[in-house]
């Protein structure tokens, strides 16, 4: 029963930030970090060196990975210190096709654990496992050496609503395109060091809203915009540093009370845009204006320092405006790399009112690199 007492534990906040003019969506955990990498780094990842994990951030990074397979494993436990059940797993495969092009693929699940659900003291109830996975694919394209592009289609799939609960309850299903870029220069030669830089975008989760069943509201899917930029300082053959900024801001509708009724709900005129215009209008619907509409940007710093390319630390800050939702922490994590095998460690620590599901958790992924090595200037 502590997952279903979860399940209305995340209603409730839900409803809190709402008062505060929070965004929410259905299928969040789209935009949660899958890899233990990104997740070091204050969950970067679309302007960092190319890695398979670049199908979630920055599908276009593909185009750049040094090895011509490449298989992913990661596992984040949720909300670990109320249960043990809940997490996300992530599995991740590229492949390098040849010097311009790459194509991917990835699933990741989110498992909200078991629910005993009863009718009554004396019945014994029965166990469901709420869930939520997504599928997708992707191709990147080399434009010119130090530019490329990619296309991807995601399926989702979110079961949630309880049958036993809810007799017409049913799972929802949608589907999402991303379009990104990437951009590598190549090595450049400084006074007393060599750098290089990086910079992409990517859109992702652009699709149709969710719904859970026929009477029941339609719930945006997280539509997202993410771009930045980084630098590496490579101080000699063995040492490098990266630095990095990025910015995230959520494709979708402000909530506001457009009908002057005193209750932001389904009656409001931003929960009745399509998907497609709700894009545009969220870059200048906010209540507040303009100052409202920059608080909806959140944004990350991230460094990673590695040694000989195969020892990596890294360090990161996330941060989110109070009145959009208040995550705040930071992130601590490593990498080693031991024949053609990556292993990654992160670990979260929140520095805000809100506490993050994922705090004090440490989170574990592998990569697999296999096959021909291709060079990257």
């Amino acid at each position: 029963m502590l997952g279903l007492g979860v399940l209305f534990a995340f209603g409730g906040e839900l409803k809190a930030q709402d008062e505060v003019n929070t965004i929410t969506t259905a299928v969040p955990f789209l935009i949660i970090a899958g890899d233990a990498r990104a997740s070091g780094l204050g969950e970067q990842g679309v302007a960092t060196s190319a890695d398979v994990y670049g199908v979630q951030w920055n599908p276009a990074k593909l185009a750049f990975l040094e090895r011509k397979q490449n298989i992913g494993v990661n596992y984040s436990p949720y909300l670990r210190q109320l249960v043990d059940d809940i997490g996300i797993a992530n599995l991740v495969y590229a492949n390098r096709i040849n010097d311009r092009s790459a194509f991917g693929a990835s699933l990741r699940y989110f498992g909200l654990g078991t629910i005993t659900t009863t009718t009554g003291p004396n019945d014994p109830g029965v166990d469901v496992q709420p869930n939520e996975f997504i599928l997708d694919a992707t191709y990147a394209l080399k434009l010119d050496d130090q530019f490329s592009m990619a296309v991807s289609g995601r399926f989702l799939r979110s079961d949630l609503r309880i049958q036993a609960i809810d007799p017409d309850a049913s799972a929802a299903s949608s589907f999402g395109v991303d379009i990104s870029g990437y951009y590598q220069s190549e090595e450049i030669v400084y006074n007393n060091f060599d750098g290089r830089w990086r910079a992409g975008v990517n859109i992702s989760n652009i699709g149709p809203k969710v719904r859970y069943d026929d009477s029941g509201q339609e719930d945006f899917i997280p539509t997202n915009l993410k771009f930045g930029g980084g630098f590496d300082f490579i101080l000699d053959g063995y040492n490098k540093v990266f630095v990095g900024l990025e910015f995230n801001k959520l494709l979708v509708p402000t909530p506001s009370d457009s009908n002057g009724d005193g209750v932001v709900n389904s009656e409001d005129d931003f929960a009745n845009e399509s998907f497609f215009s709700g894009i545009f209008s969220s870059f200048g619907d906010a209540p507040d204006g303009f100052s409202e509409e920059i608080r909806e940007f959140t944004w990350s710093l991230a460094s990673e320092y590695v040694y000989n390319d195969v020892f990596s630390l890294r360090v990161g800050y996330f941060n989110e405006s109070d009145i959009k939702g208040a995550r705040k922490f930071a992130t601590l994590g490593a990498g080693f790399e031991y024949s053609s095998i990556d292993i990654d460690l992160s670990y979260l620590i929140s520095t805000g009112s809100v506490r993050s599901p994922l705090e004090n958790t440490l989170r574990f992924g592998l990569t697999f690199k296999l096959g021909d090595e291709y060079d990257e200037y």
